[in-house]
């Protein structure tokens, strides 16, 4: 689904204009967002939790070359999806 079918999907649902339902979209990954850079985690009980992990500093090698190279510590978002989700999935 891209970014407008889900605008439009929850256009219907919820009963609202598709301009409204693009401005809560918005809205809802502002706040992901903003939570995410702050170091919370974002649970939606049934649909699944999102969250910041660091991931530490490692040595790699450059496909191309074979060459060894550092590759720096940084932090990743993790989605773990929650248990109704996954069941209907099924």
């Amino acid at each position: 689904m891209s970014r407008q079918d889900v605008i439009d999907a929850v256009a219907e649902k919820a009963e609202m204009s598709k301009a409204q339902a693009g401005r809560a979209l918005d809205a809802f990954f502002a706040t992901v967002e903003e939570g995410l850079k702050k170091g919370k985690d974002i649970t939606f009980v049934g649909f699944g939790k999102f969250s910041v992990k660091k991931r530490d500093a490692r040595e790699g090698r450059n496909p191309a070359t074979g060459e060894t190279m550092k590759i720096p510590a940084k932090k990743v978002v993790s989605f773990k999806v929650g248990k109704k989700l996954k069941d209907s999935v099924q």
